[in-house]
């Protein structure tokens, strides 16, 4: 990972407009402010009323009140629908660019990972980020404002009860969050690692659950899901409960600030009116709402570090700091027409040996399009020939297939891969192999949903030069098995 604060590394990637933050930052500030104020004129009027004055001396007082009251409202109203208009918009802008970064950067940042892994960061972890602008920087933001103007006002009337609010709004507003942040950090990356776990069980479900249904595993993935579910929310519950101990700190020092402010009104009590001394002693109860909220602010600081580690890391793969815990491996070194095996057990490396050799990369997840047969096809050349696709299916086992499709080449596939069986998913994303031009090819599982004797046919015709790929190509297929004839270089990453 970059040794730049992740944050800081990825808020370009929000891009949120500065002059709608400090907008929100004045509106939220504004509607404390209002509260602040009002809990000032409401204890000089209720005070001033004590000593019952002419009705008329109060009007104002009255009035000013209900005005405060109103607008506390209304502002914070207001502040939430700017910031988290600021924030939807910045969250779609971070989508925008990362997609853009991931279309135009190394294929190797996709294809190595599930789409569940996918779907966990572009989706959850742009949430977590864009989040920050919502309960970090404008909470931040107001809680300094008010924090400025709670303590200057006590300071007018009295010093030392304001040297007491500074510093326990500094304990509220600085150790509380500290405390929070270093508590979640720990529990909300194994959270997000759930989260992860959950999603790609999920997608498993989603994509294939009729091949899982017929083999009889689709309950197990299902369970899998659930006990991930709920992996997850014991991991929140752990991360909530330090957070709590933290957020129990700001009214701590809450009655400290109420404590110093009391005992310094009774000590100006001879030499001050009595509404001013109301006033000193029930500011501190209003100055405290901007803070109240600093220990989320924290959390979700932490919670939007680790999410733009994750983003960081998609589209910038060698700094993904999980790349230290995979096993090294050495690619093979390649002459034209070597027809090479990586044969393993899954989670033993083989992927990872073949996105370090450059080539075209033959993805157990790769996509097929909502769209022709043909289109599909063409992804991998453009200029392919029908004659030249229509080859490429039969020499994939697909002829008779295609011959049994009512508009051939032109039929539509709806919904891409829920259109055709795994098998046959696997073939078509053969013959889209077969179509490209690249001279070096490496596939990952090619014959996975396929039965013994299909598998071993296609592996055969892959491992043979001239048989599927021409000789002068070299082929790179990661297996977990090889028929007993082959005579080819093997290699096992272990």
């Amino acid at each position: 990972m970059s040794r730049r604060e992740p944050l800081l590394a990825a808020w370009p990637l929000l891009r949120p407009r500065l002059p709608r933050v400090a907008l929100s930052v004045l509106l939220g500030a504004l509607s404390l402010g209002s509260a602040l104020a009002l809990t000032a004129v409401s204890a000089w009027l209720i005070t001033r009323a004590w000593q019952m004055p002419p009705v008329l001396h109060l009007t104002v007082a009255a009035v000013t009140v209900r005005a405060l009251g109103i607008s506390r409202g209304l502002l914070g109203y207001c502040e939430r629908l700017a910031s988290h208009d600021t924030a939807l918009r910045a969250a779609g802008t971070a989508r925008e660019q990362i997609f853009t970064r991931l279309a135009g950067g190394p294929p190797d940042a996709v294809m190595r990972r599930s789409s569940g892994d996918l779907v966990s960061r572009v989706g959850q972890g742009v949430d977590d980020l864009a989040d920050v602008i919502v309960r970090a920087v404008v909470p931040i933001g107001v809680a300094a404002v008010l924090a400025i103007a709670a303590v200057t006002t006590i300071a007018v009337i009295s010093p030392a009860a304001a040297v007491v609010l500074a510093l326990s709004m500094a304990v509220a507003g600085v150790v509380a969050p500290v405390l929070a942040a270093r508590a979640v950090t720990a529990t909300e990356t194994v959270a997000a690692e759930h989260h992860a776990h959950r999603d790609t069980a999920v997608m498993l479900a989603l994509e294939h659950a009729p091949e899982l249904r017929v083999s009889g595993r689709l309950d197990q993935v299902l369970a899998t899901a659930g006990a991930e579910q709920r992996r997850w929310g014991h991991a929140l519950d752990r991360a909530a409960a330090p957070a709590a101990v933290a957020a129990a700190v700001p009214t701590a020092a809450l009655g400290v600030s109420v404590v110093g402010a009391v005992l310094a009104g009774i000590a100006l009590a001879s030499t001050v009116a009595p509404t001013t001394v109301a006033i000193l002693m029930l500011v501190p109860l209003a100055a405290f709402e901007g803070t109240a909220a600093l220990p989320g602010a924290a959390v979700a600081l932490t919670r939007g570090r680790i999410a733009a580690q994750r983003l960081l890391s998609l589209t910038d793969p060698g700094n993904d700091e999980a790349d230290d815990r995979r096993p090294v491996v050495t690619p093979p070194v390649l002459e034209p027409g070597d027809r090479v095996a990586v044969v393993g057990p899954s989670g033993c490396g083989k992927t990872t040996l073949l996105m370090q050799t450059p080539g075209v990369f033959f993805a157990e997840d790769a996509h097929l399009f909502s769209t022709t047969v043909r289109d599909n096809l063409l992804v991998a050349r453009g200029d392919a020939t029908d004659d030249e696709l229509l080859d490429a299916l039969r020499r994939c086992g697909l002829g008779r297939w295609l011959a049994g499709l009512s508009d051939g080449l032109s039929t539509v596939l709806v919904g891409g891969a829920a259109a055709v069986s795994a098998g046959q998913r696997r073939r078509l994303l053969l013959a889209r192999a077969l179509v490209s031009n690249a001279q070096t090819v490496l596939l990952d599982e090619p014959t996975e949903h396929l039965d013994a004797s299909d598998a071993d046919a296609i592996l055969t015709g892959l491992l043979t030069p001239g048989a599927l790929f021409g000789p002068e190509r070299t082929v790179v297929v990661a297996t977990h098995h090889l028929p007993e004839h082959l005579d080819v270089k093997v290699i096992s990453p272990t």
